[in-house]
């Protein structure tokens, strides 16, 4: 079966869900807001760039998850879904899901994004099929540390050919959609690669190469 496979954060959502929840927990009062927002502003910045550690960044970003009950972080994850995630949602990205969907395609998000804010975004989107980076959970409670390998640059490849051994499927004939030179070491293995408003680098990258280019933006 064909596989139709996207990015999240600013691919397939007006905006970083993962930059975005760590303005909420600032909004909330639930982390220190000076020391976090600039923190989370820098590691955005980084991001962008193509310069993150990943493994530094999600020491920050899983911490506050450590430190309050699954049952209080579900509550204040619903909140950020209708403050935060439901106003990025773009109608051009449902247009563009659901022609891959007339098509019989299998639909998969990826993202370097943790599961634990980026799964109710896939239900939202009614996609079955998830990769995303796993914050460790011991005896019902987030650790704060990363379980096995983040989604990320290369980290994508490798958890997608995971996916794909676990799930008997192929990368034949598939798609990736993205708007991040992040992405680059997954783009350039599918057939059909995609830059969706990409950044800077992406695009020139993809006009080079002669990709496809389009925006999901009203």
């Amino acid at each position: 079966m064909t596989l139709a496979i996207f990015d999240l954060d600013n691919t397939l959502l007006a905006g970083d869900s993962d930059h975005a929840w760590g303005e909420f927990l600032v909004e909330e009062g639930i982390v220190d807001a000076e020391h976090y927002r600039q923190a989370n502003d820098r590691f955005y910045q980084e991001y962008l760039n193509g310069g993150l550690d990943i493994y530094r960044y999600l020491s920050f970003a899983l911490e506050p998850l450590s430190r309050h009950e699954p049952e209080q972080l579900q509550q204040w994850r619903e909140k950020f879904l209708d403050v935060k995630v439901r106003p990025m949602m773009l109608a051009k990205a449902k247009d563009l899901l659901d022609d891959h969907r007339r098509q019989g395609h299998t639909l998969l998000i990826i993202t370097a994004t943790n599961r634990f804010v980026t799964e109710p975004i896939a239900t939202l989107l009614e996609i079955d099929h998830l990769i995303a980076t796993e914050a460790e959970m011991v005896n019902g409670r987030y650790t704060g540390a990363v379980a096995g390998v983040p989604s990320f640059q290369e980290g994508k490849v490798t958890r997608l050919r995971e996916w794909l051994e676990h799930h008997q499927e192929t990368l034949n004939g598939a798609w990736f959609y993205s708007d991040s030179h992040n992405d680059l070491p997954l783009l350039k293995q599918v057939s059909h690669p995609v830059a969706v408003d990409p950044d800077p680098t992406l695009a020139d990258y993809a006009r080079d190469r002669g990709w496809t280019i389009l925006s999901l933006r009203d």
